[in-house]
């Protein structure tokens, strides 16, 4: 009798396919090309391996808007880091595979990252909530929460608005507001800071 099948999470992804099947002269030619910065033999590389690395993001990242991403960043670094790429060394499909696997790490580090800010940021904002018992309180606290936001640069209230308010990622944000994502996660990290010195400076003058 045949066994049971089985599904398996969509964590784990589709079936890795295999590198586009090229020549070895034509592979040993288009990896030459790439390296000397023929911007041609970039359009190539992407049009043959992007399958492959795209499925090893998605594998990985159980997340087809994030492993198009990393997909994006794979051939983006490699692009920009083709002078460490030597033909004579190895294929070109395995370095971009050892480029792939490290923007997956890179990926899953700032999801962990982005749960940890949402988290702190969540406790930023109810700071003080939980002793309060009257709607009336709640309200107060509402405002000095708007006026502790105001005091924000623009750039770092917009990034914790549209976290918080419109519960955003940050590469949606990226996308939103067209700054780099390293720029989004570096005003949501100093928004924070500065968010929570200015409530816990209320909180003392209130307490006073």
């Amino acid at each position: 009798m045949t066994a049971p099948h089985t599904t398996r999470p969509d964590t784990a992804g589709p079936t890795v396919p295999k590198p586009a099947r090229i020549d070895p002269r034509a592979a040993e030619e288009l990896a030459a090309r790439f390296a000397r910065g023929d911007e041609t033999a970039l359009a190539d590389v992407h049009r043959a391996w992007k399958p492959l690395v795209y499925a090893l993001a998605r594998r990985s990242l159980g997340d087809a808007g994030e492993a198009e991403d990393v997909a994006q960043n794979v051939f983006l670094a490699a692009w920009r880091g083709r002078a460490g790429f030597d033909p004579a060394r190895g294929a070109l499909s395995a370095w971009l595979v050892g480029i792939t696997r490290r923007k997956v790490a890179d990926a899953l580090s700032a999801r962990t990252r982005r749960g940890e800010l949402v988290a702190a940021a969540g406790a930023v904002l109810v700071l003080g909530a939980r002793q309060q018992t009257s709607e009336q309180q709640g309200v107060l606290d509402r405002v000095v929460i708007r006026q502790a936001m105001a005091t924000l640069p623009e750039a770092q209230r917009r990034v914790l608005s549209l976290t918080f308010y419109d519960d955003l990622t940050q590469t949606q944000i990226s996308r939103v507001t067209g700054w780099p994502l390293g720029t989004v996660k570096s005003h949501a990290r100093r928004g924070l800071h500065r968010l929570g010195r200015c409530l816990e400076e209320k909180q003392v003058a209130r307490s006073a």
